[in-house]
């Protein structure tokens, strides 16, 4: 099962690609999509877009894993949030991929067994599980990372279930 994991951001979008061979995850790919804060909204909108059907294509993932939305005291950056969470959900389904959100404390627990774990924490333990020399220095990234292994653990633990 391939899984690309999404943490949807108007500046930075971290995505990781992580292919879940038998029991040991695998990083296809990850990285971070940036927008130029000068450009027109729209236009940065469409650069995430485009640049998240072009991984789609590329690594063929099954389904896409992100956070559900958390609480902005900011509405204008709330409001821009949602812009970047739609074309994430609008590029996964115009795809044919499932989506599936993860509160933050679901991803953190899945990641490094503790709902309440620092982003350093997740960092380093995300790098740990994935076999990375060291961690991603965006966390951005390694939240798309915990995000990916979140949703991966939970497939693969209800497949062993119904077995």
């Amino acid at each position: 099962m391939i899984v690309m994991g999404l943490d949807p951001g108007i500046v930075n979008t971290g995505y990781a690609v992580i292919n879940f061979k038998e029991k040991e995850p695998v990083v296809s790919d990850f990285g971070c999509i940036r927008t130029d804060s000068a450009s027109d909204f729209s236009l940065r909108l469409k650069h995430i877009y485009d640049n998240l059907v072009w991984i789609i294509q590329q690594y063929k993932p099954h389904a896409m894993a992100l956070e559900e939305v958390i609480y902005a005291k900011n509405v204008k950056i709330a409001l821009k949030m949602g812009h970047a969470r739609g074309v994430t959900l609008l590029a996964a389904s115009n795809n044919g991929l499932t989506t599936s959100e993860y509160s933050p404390k679901e991803i953190k627990l899945a990641a490094t067994g503790n709902g309440g774990a620092s982003k350093q924490q997740v960092s380093r333990m995300v790098a740990q599980l994935l076999n990375l020399p060291q961690p991603p220095s965006s966390f951005d990234v390694t939240d798309a990372m915990a995000v990916a292994i979140c949703h991966g653990y939970r497939k693969m633990k209800n497949q062993l279930y119904y077995k």
